[in-house]
């Protein structure tokens, strides 16, 4: 069922969930927690569904926020909200609210979401792309236990994985440290088989892939060792290799779906670690609503801690100032007779 209300209120988006729900048969409230997506129209169908997708692990009241942008200044003046109700079959297994705020009515959109967020439970709150730099400085981000973003979806991924370590507060996560999941898992799990400790590491990945680069600061805040962050082709993340005494164990996915798990003393073995979709990623990061310490640690490491990444790069540029300075160098003699002057004033006196 879809109800379409137009310039209303959140005491009548209320009023319509509750009249949808007797509707349908289900008078009574089985969600259990609320998700409120901030986005745009040109990403709210792809994160409605991703969404209405991971309700089905988790029931919950969906709430869409979409800030319109006012083309005018008299539009930019006014305010009105604008409003769709789904529950049953067009809302997974809960119910969803799309608003879309027009004119003033955009800067407090949390005066809105307020009174439509499910009591006693929990909230987590979206942002499939253009995620503010502070989540829990947001008047939207405030009103979350949970505050998910995707630096993949950003401009510069590797800057954006720096501000959110400065400005990170408990509760915040990424969708771009929730893909290497199965990853840590298997090399835990990989090393847990080994007699010796790692002595160094290197993580090979597309270039700007901030998945690469969590799980390197990861290794390298948990192992102590260095890591090298180096480049591939792809898809994403595509190997880890981990030096020891005894060989180098190497964890290899170069197609996006199976990879391969090699250890000094052990044969071979293939292992299921296929891309993931953005529902899968959505509802696994709902499964645990307590602040994540090994995301904040391996975050605040630094990317610009990971060793030799940036020494191979700035390489051929060392070279450069070198040959710039020579010129001086030469010119310095014919600068020696400059001193010469004071000393014929003080042979003339």
């Amino acid at each position: 069922m879809k109800i379409d209300l137009t310039e209303t209120n959140s005491s009548k988006i209320n009023a319509s969930l509750v009249q949808a729900r007797r509707d349908i048969g289900t008078p009574a409230i089985g969600m259990v927690l609320t998700l409120v997506i901030v986005t745009d129209e040109e990403n709210a169908y792809d994160a409605l569904k991703s969404a209405n997708d991971a309700s089905r692990e988790h029931p919950s009241r969906i709430v869409v926020v979409i800030k319109r942008v006012s083309r005018s200044p008299r539009s930019r003046q006014g305010a009105r909200l604008d409003a769709e109700v789904r529950v049953g079959t067009d809302s997974g297994t809960g119910e969803t609210v799309v608003l879309r705020l027009h004119g003033e009515l955009v800067d407090h959109a949390q005066s809105v979401v307020l009174p439509l967020l499910l009591p006693d439970a929990p909230v987590v709150v979206w942002w499939p792309e253009g995620a503010p730099q502070d989540l829990a400085g947001d008047p939207l981000g405030a009103l979350g236990q949970r505050r998910i973003t995707d630096t993949y979806s950003t401009e510069d991924p590797i800057e954006a994985l720096g501000s959110r370590a400065v400005a990170y507060a408990p509760g915040d996560t990424d969708l771009s440290w929730t893909r290497i999941t199965p990853w840590r898992s298997m090399l835990a799990a990989a090393l847990d088989q080994q007699t010796h400790s790692v002595t160094s590491a290197t993580v090979e990945g597309e270039d700007d892939n901030p998945s690469c680069e969590l799980l390197a600061m990861w290794l390298a805040d948990r192992l102590g060792v260095p890591v090298k962050r180096t480049s591939s082709a792809g898809p994403g993340l595509t190997a880890v290799r981990l030096e020891t005494k005894d060989g180098e164990i190497v964890l290899d996915r170069a197609d996006g779906a199976l990879a391969t798990l090699c250890m000094p003393g052990q044969p071979d073995r293939a292992v299921a670690l296929k891309r993931r979709d953005t529902a899968e990623l959505l509802a696994e990061e709902l499964r645990r609503l307590d602040p994540d310490n090994t995301y904040e640690a391996s975050l605040k490491f630094g990317v610009s801690r990971l060793a030799p990444v940036a020494g191979q790069a700035p390489a051929p540029a060392k070279a450069a100032p070198a040959k710039a300075e020579a010129p001086a160098k030469a010119e310095a003699p014919a600068a020696k007779p400059a001193p010469a002057k004071p000393a014929k004033k003080a042979a003339a006196k």
